[in-house]
């Protein structure tokens, strides 16, 4: 991979703002004032992705020893309880897990994006995909790795099957977001861990930040697991679909094989993770349903909203990023 992030990005609002001040002067008593935030926006979602890279591979100019300096920390708090209460808020619930995992096994005929993909997308537009998708596919699975720890039984064993996997099975070359980086190198796109992250708006940012937060969080355990479900149910039918678009679009292989790579994974992936996973989380601890459940629907009401977010933008005929691409 070529560089990654190399400063620290512009802030997108206030509440970014107050959150740069107090990363790049350790002591700072700004306040983030969340009054008037909103909770799928830009500017609460730069914040929150930047609190959680500093429990990844840290932000630049930024002491490690922050990942758990508790001012930081409280304001994460405060930043979640707004996202999270906002995504509860957004979702019906409910505790039928089975209805809720059925119901995405269910065909459709290709829409939204993806439709428009299909029917008209250039290849701009997939250059495009491709950069809101960086954000986490450059740590593939990454996410999911926190509730490892969380598990017991056959959920951990089914769960660790799949990470393994998504990992590349022990071989460097395989691992999943090597492989989404040699698909940037091949569309001429930075390949860099996060390099595109001043071009990604807050859609995108929300989705990763809900794994993050779902991770991060033992309490969200049954949540993380829902959503891990959802992603891996819904990918092979997705991919192929992207398999056709780049078919189409003549795209060179390297970004072809990340998505076939992914049609056959996946295959065995929600198998596991519907039977294995969520089956022996919720044989041991009946009582998170409801939890596994938001996971799936909060999944589904944030991709899509960045399906919407995409799809209006190119309509109109006008770039779904920040900043363009060059």
């Amino acid at each position: 991979m070529t560089t990654s992030l190399l400063a620290l990005p512009t802030a997108r609002g206030p509440v970014s703002a107050a959150l740069l001040e107090i990363l790049r002067e350790p002591g700072q008593q700004t306040a983030v004032d969340l009054r008037d935030a909103d909770p799928f926006g830009d500017d609460l979602h730069l914040a929150l992705h930047l609190c959680y890279e500093l429990h990844y591979r840290g932000l630049p100019g930024v002491d490690a020893d922050r990942e758990w300096d508790p001012a930081l920390l409280r304001i994460r708090a405060e930043l979640e309880n707004t996202f999270r209460s906002a995504l509860r808020a957004a979702v019906p619930g409910g505790s039928d897990a089975d209805a809720e995992l059925d119901a995405l096994l269910t065909e459709h005929e290709a829409a939204g994006a993806i439709g428009f993909l299909l029917a008209e997308g250039e290849w701009w537009h997939v250059r495009e995909l491709f950069a809101h998708r960086s954000v986490y596919h450059l740590k593939e699975a990454d996410p999911h790795a926190w509730v490892i720890p969380r598990l017991s039984g056959p959920a951990k064993a089914g769960l660790v099957a799949v990470e393994f996997d998504e990992f590349g099975g022990g071989h460097a070359d395989r691992v999943h977001a090597k492989l989404f980086a040699d698909l940037l190198a091949a569309a001429g796109l930075p390949d860099g861990y996060l390099a595109l992250l001043e071009h990604v708006p807050g859609p995108m940012l929300a989705l990763v930040n809900m794994m993050s937060m779902f991770g991060l969080h033992r309490a969200s355990r049954g949540a993380l697991v829902g959503h891990f479900a959802a992603a891996e149910i819904t990918t092979a039918p997705s991919a192929q679909r992207m398999d056709r678009i780049l078919r189409r679009l003549d795209a060179p292989e390297a970004c072809r094989f990340f998505y076939t790579e992914h049609i056959e994974a996946d295959a065995v992936h929600e198998q596991v993770m519907r039977h294995e996973v969520v089956g022996g989380l919720l044989a041991g601890e009946p009582d998170l349903a409801a939890d596994v459940v938001f996971g799936v629907q909060a999944t589904g009401f944030l991709e899509a909203q960045l399906d919407q977010h995409l799809l209006g933008c190119w309509q109109a005929g006008l770039s779904s990023l920040r900043r363009p691409l060059s």
